[in-house]
């Protein structure tokens, strides 16, 4: 047997290590914290945290309980009686016992009704479908929300490196402004003129970390992140692809093939209905363990029932009318969902052909305000241009550039809800 010390010595050893073991556990994980999220990391997040999807895996659930019940319909019933029964008697014959015990098991089967059973389980097995149908459209549209708000915080981010970088720039001139001005190589007006445009830089840029920090926020309820880095890598230039190939992805679109599914459903319930005007066929059987007076020696019976109904006035009609307009209605949701699944797709299709044109030209419109910025500093400094000119040449390059980094990212925004709309994320 080990002693007391060394069971204690192991116990602190293997105490030890387990604590250095999460120390250093904990410190990779600070360090994969501070680590940049692409799009694809984040929306790995919103989906872990998003109560949207959790209620979605519940409704799965309910709906596997419903078919559960459904398959009850045509499986036997079976269970066991104890039943002991007083009478006032005087027990001189088998019919005035004082106590008449029974024991018995009971199988009830049900052979025929109308196919009602076969019809609910068959509507049970749509209803899942559609159920997982709906949690894949779920997913998507929350993919379809993290791009939004991953794209929209990179925009306001890249604006602001972009306003940063003029304002510095704006910075330089008024300081060469008043070194000229100094020297009587510049007029007071001009730095005045610099100093009015640095101001309405810095209020436009306290306006864009605004919205830059509602989006962070709003990335932080998706992801449950805070202080997030983010880095795109996705990259801009996407072929440019036939509408074509993206209508003849529509049929797989997770909503349509769940109004599909719903359509399925309301016409089994159809069956269900009109299986009221068939006959109902039981076959039901007693085992008995105990029995007293008269029929103690039997020991088994049977009992096969037909019932067929004759009249019962306008109720099995009014079912079978109200489950032919509700089939009617999910062909109409059906056929309305297709039109409209058609038209978002020409629209997200439309916007991102256009914006990505729109990228290609804006990218090649900041390279030119970037050389003309730079050539108009070039003749300044040869005085062969006023400052105000070059002040116009540098807002214009921030105008331009910051256009195009609005477009970047609205060009990948508008490829997500390509995607979505045709009922992808990958």
């Amino acid at each position: 047997m080990k002693s007391f010390h060394q069971i204690r010595k192991n116990t602190f050893s293997s105490i030890g290590i387990s604590v250095i073991s999460l120390f250093f556990v904990s410190q990779q994980n600070l360090l994969r914290a501070d680590e940049p999220l692409t799009l694809t990391q984040c929306y790995d997040l919103a989906l872990k945290r998003s109560e949207s999807i959790a209620i979605q895996k519940e409704l799965i659930k309910e709906t596997e309980g419903r078919f559960l019940q459904s398959i009850s319909g045509i499986m036997p019933d079976v269970s066991y009686v104890y039943s002991d029964e007083r009478q006032d008697g005087s027990g001189s014959t088998n019919f005035t016992l004082e106590q008449i015990p029974e024991r018995k098991f009971t199988v009830t089967q049900p052979l025929f009704s109308g196919f009602k059973e076969f019809a609910a389980i068959s509507a049970g097995r749509a209803e899942k479908r559609q159920r997982l149908e709906e949690e894949k459209r779920a997913r998507q549209l929350l993919f379809l929300d993290v791009a939004d708000a991953f794209y929209f915080y990179l925009d306001y981010q890249e604006e602001i490196n972009t306003l940063e970088t003029v304002a510095t720039a704006l910075n330089e001139r008024i300081e060469e402004l008043n070194k000229r001005e100094e020297l009587g190589r510049s007029r007071p007006s001009e730095t005045a003129n610099a100093q009015l445009r640095l101001s309405r830089l810095e209020a436009e840029l306290e306006l864009v970390k605004s919205q830059k920090e509602v989006a962070e926020q709003l990335l932080e309820f998706l992801t449950g992140q805070s202080n997030l880095v983010l880095q795109d890598d996705d990259p801009l230039g996407q072929p440019f692809l036939e509408l074509g190939e993206f209508l003849s992805k529509l049929s797989e679109r997770p909503d349509i093939k769940a109004a599909a599914e719903a359509l399925f459903i309301a016409r089994k319930q159809i069956t269900r209905a009109k299986a009221d005007f068939f006959p109902t066929v039981d076959l039901s059987g007693n085992y008995y363990t105990k029995r007293v007076g008269n029929s103690k020696d039997v020991t088994w019976d049977a009992t096969l029932t037909i019932e067929a109904p004759i009249f019962l006035g306008t109720e099995i009609f009014g079912k079978v009318k109200e489950a032919n307009a509700q089939a009617e209605q999910a062909r109409l949701i059906l056929s309305e969902k297709k039109r409209s699944a058609t038209l978002e797709i020409q629209n997200a299709f439309t916007q991102w052909q256009a914006n990505l044109r729109r990228s290609v030209a804006l990218e090649k419109a900041v390279n030119a305000a970037e050389k003309n910025y730079q050539l108009q500093k070039e003749d300044y400094q040869l005085n062969l241009v006023n400052n105000l000119t070059v002040l116009d040449a540098l807002e214009e390059l921030q105008s331009t550039r910051r256009e195009y980094i609005a477009v970047k990212n609205e060009t990948k925004r508008s490829y997500c809800k390509l995607k979505v709309a045709v009922g992808e994320t990958e």
